[in-house]
């Protein structure tokens, strides 16, 4: 018995030591590596990269998805946050716009890019059946798109909840459109309401943990499209845990 006991507790050391050793990695470096593209570094001023990747709290070596990932920009971050140790899966629907798929191909030439699987799924499914027990899940400035889209978005949600494995994190930033406009905005302004979106993934058994106001802004009046907008617009990110 006193050998079983060591031997626990031996492992139980080990379990520790390894959770220890998995620190974040620079992010600020990350954001200023010298191979990244133009378009990326532009993008960052109205992204928050640093911020961002902070708040996903994303670490090497961790299995990652990125929902409608688009040309790659947040795929790429995470790739290289994750590492050589890590894995990326890159999801976007097989009808995407031709222009961002060759955009996320050429992207997926770089070596950084190693890591990245790209998966072409539709939304109503976004998380291909081998995959699961992911660490972390992230769907940037796309979820309001899913409403006009016709998306199931109770099926959609609960496949991203089915991908995570138990204590795994989902992030959800969105256009903010003002409280009470439900769905009624996300086509017409490319909005949507963010009390909308809490309640749809809290229904998918997703716990609301934290919230981030680092690409808010209070004087965007939230009534006109984020596309014509004379001030940055106003933005949440949201962070969910898949309960233990």
């Amino acid at each position: 018995m006193r050998a079983l006991r060591i031997c626990v507790l031996y492992a139980f050391v080990l379990l520790a030591t390894a959770a220890c050793t998995s620190v974040p990695p620079n992010f600020e470096e990350i954001v200023r590596s010298t191979d990244r593209a133009d378009a990326d570094r532009s993008l960052d001023q109205r992204r928050k990269p640093e911020q961002l990747l902070a708040f996903y709290d994303v670490r090497p070596g961790m299995r990652v998805m990125d929902v409608s990932a688009g040309r790659g920009y947040n795929t790429e971050l995470l790739a290289r946050a994750v590492g050589s140790t890590g894995q990326v899966y890159a999801q976007n629907s097989p009808s995407m716009p031709e222009a961002a798929r060759t955009a996320m191909e050429e992207r997926l030439k770089k070596p950084v890019m190693s890591n990245v699987t790209h998966v072409l799924r539709e939304f109503n499914e976004p998380v291909p059946p081998t995959v699961r027990d992911l660490d972390l899940i992230t769907f940037n400035f796309n979820y309001h798109d899913t409403v006009y889209m016709g998306v199931d978005r109770a099926r959609m949600n609960r496949a991203l909840f089915d991908g995570l494995k138990p204590g795994g994190i989902l992030i959800i930033a969105d256009h903010s459109a003002k409280p009470g406009a439900g769905l009624e905005v996300t086509k017409s302004l490319h909005r949507i309401d963010e009390a909308v979106v809490k309640k749809e993934l809290e229904a998918a058994g997703f716990r609301l943990i934290n919230t981030a106001d680092f690409l808010r802004n209070p004087r965007d009046p939230r009534d006109v499209p984020v596309f014509k907008n004379d001030v940055p617009n106003d933005e949440f990110v949201l962070k969910f845990v898949k309960p233990r």
